[in-house]
């Protein structure tokens, strides 16, 4: 990008792309595929607006000033929200050019209000909002939203507002890597998405045998009436294979849900570790025990992909590492890469459910994206 923006070819550092090699190819290529790479700049303007937008939001009532929808994560103003908006800031017509800027900010505001979860879709650290990977549970520390979201947020949770900035250069990861003349990569869940490599890369997948039977033992979906049930069986399952010294990994799609868990299981005074992007200094350590005999970790999606636990003495005979998934993932390859950490295999999707594997020995498989 930055060889985009100087005047001079002399200026151009980059060399040629020829080829690129890319592990968890999956992961960069399909589900950050639309992420944009930007070099911004800082732009002076006030942040009192966004205070202001905030303090409006927080008198709306869900479906009678706005509505929302929890598939596309798409929220308007209703009839009635946009009445009460021109009211409140003494205007005759907010879609009226003169107030694009004041209906964008409540536009970003309202989308930081209803769609954007604390410890879910971002946490506060340090007096700061650092954004979460949802594909990996990640803090993507340097990151920040555009269009003003991200100061939204910030407006939201009471911290210092950040001067705005406006984009220089972009590139999304798929164009970026579509300027290569070779590229190739490896993941252990890019069979469901063979269509798309063939058609948007021009990439074939080749699956490559385990080098020994897959030996995980996949239990049936359950499914519960409330929450609370679920999690409920959730804590009395780990509770039960704790007692006979079978280790436990729980994967949970948020922060939020993770330490649901683990306020339970401190009711019941069964030790255990936290592994979320609140809690990643740790995770080397936490994943090297997490095979051990006894014991209990409760992850995001951190523990999901390209980790390596191996089984403590005497394990196996346990019945080898017990794999609980407290609910499906949007996407279907970050539940197969859950399961991956007892061996992979292309299951069928629900919602609202507990799903179990367990392994007596460590057998993935790899697929490989041949190089085009």
């Amino acid at each position: 990008m930055r060889d985009n923006m100087v005047l001079y070819k002399e200026q151009m550092v980059q060399r040629p792309l020829h080829f690129a090699l890319v592990d968890e190819v999956d992961s960069i290529l399909v589900d950050e595929a639309r992420t944009p790479l930007i070099i911004s700049g800082s732009v002076e303007r006030s942040t009192q607006l966004y205070q202001q937008a905030n303090q409006f939001i927080r008198i709306l009532k869900n479906e009678e000033d706005y509505t929302y929808d929890e598939k596309t994560k798409n929220v308007q103003l209703t009839e009635e929200g946009v009445n009460k908006a021109e009211r409140a800031f003494g205007i005759e017509n907010l879609f009226d050019q003169k107030h694009v800027q004041l209906n964008h900010h409540l536009t970003q505001s309202l989308k930081a209000h209803v769609v954007m979860q604390r410890d879910a879709d971002y946490v506060v650290e340090e007096g700061e909002v650092v954004i979460v990977d949802q594909f990996t549970g990640r803090l993507m520390k340097g990151r920040r939203y555009s269009d003003g979201l991200h100061q939204a947020i910030e407006a939201k949770e009471g911290l210092q507002i950040q001067k705005e900035s406006m984009t220089l250069a972009s590139i999304t990861f798929q164009n970026y890597f579509r300027r290569y003349q070779k590229l190739a990569g490896m993941t252990g869940t890019a069979k469901t998405e063979e269509e798309e490599f063939r058609n948007i890369y021009g990439m074939d997948v080749m699956a490559i045998p385990t080098n020994k039977p897959i030996a995980r033992d996949d239990r049936p979906d359950l499914i519960f009436k409330t929450m609370e049930a679920k999690f409920r069986a959730v804590v009395k399952e780990i509770e039960e294979l704790h007692k006979k010294g079978q280790p436990v990994l729980v994967g949970t799609v948020n922060v939020e849900t993770s330490e649901l868990v683990s306020t339970m299981l401190k009711k019941r005074r069964i030790p255990h570790h936290v592994l979320n992007a609140k809690n990643h200094e740790r995770e080397a350590e936490i994943i090297e025990n997490a095979g051990q005999k006894g014991a209990v970790t409760i992850a995001t999606n951190m523990a999901g992909r390209g980790t390596d636990i191996k089984l403590g003495d005497g394990v196996k005979e346990l019945g080898g590492l017990h794999v609980l998934g407290t609910e499906r993932h949007e996407s279907r390859r970050i539940d197969n890469q859950l399961r991956g950490r007892s061996g992979v295999k292309v299951i069928q999707v629900q919602r609202s459910f507990i799903y179990r594997w367990k392994m007596s020995s460590c057998a993935a498989s790899v697929l490989i994206i041949c190089v085009r």
